[in-house]
């Protein structure tokens, strides 16, 4: 949670020199923005503690009040609020705060479910919390989803009396604008009720279920209107994925179809959020309209941009009015309009290069790659075993093509992506071919899984195995050996068995160190998401970026580079990029092959996500989208693209 991966700011608005309320001009809720999850979380749990101190110094030593009632807090649940449950925990233990005179109502939960269901809500806000602090059992309060059909309304209506009267609300906000399972259309006064949950809902939960035919078709939840009578409510969202919901919440016209925007009208609201999540909102999408701007290359070639699409028209069309009527006058104070549309024109068109890896012999003062040493050492992490061929796959063909010894890491086995019907083909197509009958322990295996459980090592094994061999073919198709420039490091974190991974350990770092000093890579190419619905690539980055730190001072690190593509959910915008690959309509053909090595991942969709396409088609239109923009802005037409942000 304290995070290591962030990109580094270039330009931006000058802090202090544009009043809050101005700065703030667009938004309809008071909405902090801090630097990172950790910094946001830091914040919440000062104001969950400050709050229970403040309660408690007014009404436990005050006789007038013969029989104190505990200070309320409603708590969400899902990803958001793990790491201030564990900092709230952290600071229970290290004795700032009590929680004996706290009284707790959980926000949803499905139905129906047992309560010692690892997917209930239930249980993971006792495992990540409850079960850590000093609150009292009669203080507790969990929605039962056990309770009969016939009964659930009276329950439900029970449930909503009892929490009349919440001091603190926190929440998150699911991707369609949801609060608690008010899922959008929800009625502004409704009460605590069983809802129906959404297909999109079901399928953004389906993996934690095991598929969508296991995951509960309803949920019981609070009202809005039961949400909206706590005296205080503090919403939190943190990541890349949320911004476009943040941006509607907090920005955009109150609706029914998007039932967090309800919360404008709370009169004691709070929206904390990460920058990623904000990214966004005006002041960080176009902070030229709210204030005062440092206007570097980058941000200014980021307004630029922007501006392009406003107006929809190339960089070199660009006008002097067109400037003037967005509120871009200041970029003009010191050069001329025509001067800032070729400085910016020229800036773009240097991303653009044919040579990742550099070229030899060759003039590289406007390149984004230095064409010296040649060949380079190039060390490709991939967080699963696709994501190379997926984000980056037509690069990774040029560097091999080109010389360059290319070196892939798959940083974790995948093996968590694999159906057990792909299992039982693979090991009866080995019986077909001879090589030995495992078809009924494997049937064995996967008869035995339950739902939520850990699945038997044995199959994970498998799994894993399926996962490596399909790796090994699609560098093979690019003229890799592999096994040479593979290194499967099978990280411990994502070996659970389940959803829920383990903490980062040194048994997950010291491999990556170890393979970094034998390789000793000019590039490092690794998956900079800062939007990761799974969690998986974040985590794999800061253990790359903690190996990186322990590397510092080798003599290899002075002509290393770090340079950074995105996974399958979302794109680099241009404003950040710093190096553009162009693939020709055979390179994304050869590129899309190797992505069908990966046979357990085709015709399937794995991970629960409301996107239905196939990775390689994410890939090829996002590739392909991206050759579109450059267009757009004047620039060469490609077939397709693929960008990268170098981060040192």
């Amino acid at each position: 949670m304290n995070d290591k991966f962030y990109l580094p700011k270039d330009g931006g608005p000058v802090a202090g020199s544009t009043p809050r309320d101005i700065l703030r001009r667009y938004e309809r809720m008071r909405t902090q923005v801090f630097e990172n999850e950790y910094r946001g979380v830091q914040h919440v749990a000062d104001i969950i503690v400050k709050a229970i101190r403040n309660y408690n110094e007014i009404f436990l030593p005050n006789e007038i009040f013969e029989d104190p009632q505990p200070f309320v807090l409603g708590l969400t649940t899902g990803r958001t609020p793990l790491g201030l449950y564990r900092e709230l925990v952290r600071r229970h233990q290290a004795g700032e705060v009590s929680f004996r005179n706290v009284a707790v109502f959980s926000l949803d939960e499905f139905y129906p479910i047992a309560v010692d269901e690892p997917q209930s809500r239930n249980y993971r806000i006792h495992e990540e919390f409850l079960n850590h602090i000093d609150i009292l059992p009669e203080n507790v309060h969990m929605f039962d989803a056990e309770v009969p059909e016939q009964r659930i309304s009276d329950y439900c209506e029970s449930y909503d009396k009892a929490a009349r009267k919440i001091d603190l609300m926190i929440i998150g906000v699911g991707e369609d604008g949801q609060i608690g399972f008010n899922e959008p259309g929800s009625y502004v006064q409704s009460r605590t009720r069983l809802v129906q949950l959404t297909h999109s809902t079901r399928m953004i939960q389906s993996k934690a279920f095991f598929g969508l035919e296991n995951t509960p078709r309803m949920a019981v939840t609070m009202g809005i209107r039961t949400i909206m009578r706590a005296e205080r409510i503090v919403l939190m969202a943190w990541g890349e994925e949320k911004a476009p919901i943040i941006r509607r919440v907090v920005e955009g016209e109150i609706s029914a179809l998007v039932p967090a925007t309800c919360l404008q009208e709370h009169a004691n609201i709070e929206v904390v959020i990460d920058e990623n999540a904000a990214r966004l909102l005006t002041r960080e999408q176009a902070p030229w309209l709210v204030g005062a701007c440092r206007w570097t290359p980058k941000f200014t070639r980021k307004a630029v941009v922007w501006l392009c699409n406003e107006v929809q028209k190339p960089i070199l069309k660009l006008s002097y009015k067109d400037y003037i009527d967005h509120s871009l006058g200041e970029l003009l104070e010191h050069r001329s309009y025509d001067k800032v549309n070729i400085d910016v024109f020229n800036d773009l068109q240097h991303t653009i290069t044919g040579w990742p890896g550099g070229k030899p012999a060759a003039d590289d003062s406007t390149r984004p790659v230095p064409s010296q040493p040649f060949p380079k050492r190039v060390l490709i992490f991939s967080p699963h075993p696709d994501d190379d061929v997926i984000s980056m796959g037509g690069t990774m063909l040029r560097l091999v093509e080109q010389g360059h010894e290319v070196h892939v890491a798959y940083q974790t086995s995948g093996s968590f992506g694999v159906q057990d019907d792909v299992v039982l083909q693979s090991v009866d197509m080995a019986r077909e071919l001879g090589c030995g009958d495992r078809v009924a322990a494997v049937q064995a295996w996967s008869a035995s899984k339950q739902p939520g459980m850990p699945e038997p090592r044995e199959l994970l094994d498998l799994k894993g195995a399926i996962r490596r061999s399909e790796a090994r073919a699609a560098v093979r198709s690019f003229g890799l050996d592999p096994d040479t420039y593979t290194h499967f490091l099978d990280m411990p974190f994502y070996e659970t068995g389940s959803v829920k991974k383990n903490p980062l350990s040194e048994e997950d770092i010291a491999p990556i160190v170890a393979l970094l000093r034998e390789v000793r890579p000019h590039q490092i190419y690794a998956a900079g998401d800062l939007a990761d619905p799974h969690g998986t690539h974040r985590i794999c980055m800061e253990a790359l970026l903690t190996a990186l730190e322990r590397t510092s001072e080798d003599d290899w690190r002075e002509e290393c580079h770090l340079w950074l593509y995105r996974g399958a959910w979302t794109e680099w915008e241009l404003g950040l990029v710093d190096m553009a690959v162009p693939l020709s309509p055979d390179e994304l053909i050869r590129k899309r092959h190797a992505i069908y090595r990966h046979l357990s991942q085709k015709d399937v969709i794995t991970y629960g996500e409301s996107d239905m396409r196939e990775f390689w088609q994410r890939a090829e239109e996002r590739n392909q989208q991206t050759a579109r923009l450059y267009d757009s802005l004047g620039l060469p037409e490609y077939q397709a693209l693929e960008v990268f942000v170098k981060l040192f």
